[in-house]
């Protein structure tokens, strides 16, 4: 079947290509940096695949190109930076005519979505939505407050926005089953707007044994805010806890872009260590004994308690970093919310080899069954030609998508050219 499956989507590819129309344009938010976030991560991982389909890709963003950014360049990726409310690039657009535009979180369809629509209105356009942007927040309000989560927190501008953009796109990438259900069963968003896409691992061989490693370990981007969120509750209710019973052991915190706030919490007198960016996650993960999340608020899938599923690392996390990955199959480790617990959970773990292994079987059986990138990178394709080849069905299937993209170009657009106009006068 699935040698049937890639013969008719390499006759449907050859014909693109002999049209000329197999071009993809990325609009990213900012430039990838797979080493620095799981964002970056998942970034790169759509680029190869559709590398692997064959399209031409062109990269383009209106960020600053940092030094931590990949070179997508030597993936063979074009690469242009755009204006915002330029008119520059709608002739760049045009010229380039991509088949496909993927919109790298729901802010820059914003920015861009109109005049992809205006200048190249038979592009498909594929909206890469991370996390849901308006459940993160929410869900830190809530934590912020003291309250307990109500999904009556949900409806919020945020929500308008994010919602409103998913349909006014073709396709929208969800990265969590959780998601995908909530945008469905709250939002009354139709499946065929959605595709579920997780973030991808890879199976791998355990590096380090149980004897061959030592302390605890939490890494992430601190441009997230769950992540310094997670760190100051670290530093301030659960290593306390751990330390009482494991005083020789030590937790190392990795991550890009430490502020000086996040190094105030280095505390070597009492093993608090605040390593700053990670030069090789890997190297990291995988010679610590067991990583600590307890993530008190978050949306989409965590590619930390992706990768240490990947490298042989048990894991101690709350429902929030659990969420959408397991899939019922039994965790790495362990899931709690109270403090109490999850200091428990992690010295036990920590102490028990018998335990601790069983937990690295566990995350190595949940990556074989949920993320490997071949059991969703032919269905992926198929459906991408699928929309392509009735796209004006497709659209006429979401009516609302089409009123809310007439109303907003007209906005968007006149709102843009003002700001254009304004920026020429100066």
């Amino acid at each position: 079947f699935l040698i049937g499956v890639k013969l008719n989507l390499f006759f449907v590819n050859l014909f693109l290509y002999m049209e000329n129309k197999h071009t993809l344009l990325i609009i990213g938010f900012v430039w990838p940096e797979p080493k620095s976030s799981a964002a970056g991560s998942r970034m790169m991982q759509l680029i190869d695949l559709f590398l692997a389909y064959g399209y031409a890709i062109t990269f383009a963003s209106t960020a600053q190109n940092l030094e931590f950014s990949e070179d997508v360049a030597g993936k063979g990726v074009a690469k242009k930076v755009v204006a915002l409310n330029c008119s520059s690039f709608d002739a760049f657009i045009v010229e380039l005519n991509p088949m496909v535009v993927l919109f790298d979180r729901f802010m820059v369809e914003e920015q861009f979505g109109w005049r992809v629509s205006e200048h190249c209105p038979d592009a498909l356009k594929i909206l890469d939505t991370e996390d849901l942007h308006f459940v993160r927040q929410a869900r830190q309000l809530a934590v912020k407050e003291g309250k307990e989560f109500d999904e009556s927190d949900l409806f919020s501008d945020v929500a308008k926005r994010e919602i409103a953009s998913i349909l006014r796109c073709d396709l929208s990438l969800i990265v969590s089953e959780v998601e995908m259900e909530l945008l469905q069963r709250t939002f009354s968003i139709s499946k065929d707007l959605l595709f579920y896409l997780p973030i991808f691992a890879e199976q791998r061989i355990m590096i380090k044994g149980y004897n061959d490693r030592a302390d605890f370990v939490f890494i992430g981007n601190f441009l997230h805010e769950p992540n310094w969120d997670c760190v100051r509750y670290l530093s301030d209710t659960i290593w306390p806890l751990i330390r009482k019973r494991l005083p020789k052991a030590k937790l190392l915190i990795y991550g890009a872009y430490p502020t000086q706030k996040v190094f105030e919490l280095h505390k070597p007198g009492t093993n608090f260590i605040v390593k700053g960016r990670a030069e090789d996650a890997k190297e990291v993960i995988s010679t610590a004994k067991v990583l600590l999340a307890p993530l008190r608020f978050g949306a989409g899938i965590k590619g930390k308690l992706i990768e240490c599923m990947e490298y042989g690392t048990p894991s101690v996390t709350t429902a929030i970093g659990a969420e959408g990955i397991d899939g019922g199959l039994a965790w790495n480790g362990f899931v709690n919310d109270d403090a109490e617990e999850f200091a428990d959970a992690a010295v036990k773990l920590y102490e028990d080899a018998i335990l601790w292994n069983g937990c690295v079987a566990n995350g190595f059986a949940i990556i074989e069954e949920r993320f490997l990138r071949s059991r969703f990178e032919v269905d992926f394709e198929l459906r991408i030609l699928e929309v392509l080849g009735g796209l004006k069905e497709h659209r006429n299937g979401n009516f609302i998508g089409m009123v809310l993209m007439h109303n907003f170009v007209n906005s968007a657009k006149y709102m843009s050219k003002w700001i254009e106009e304004k920026n020429r006068k100066v």
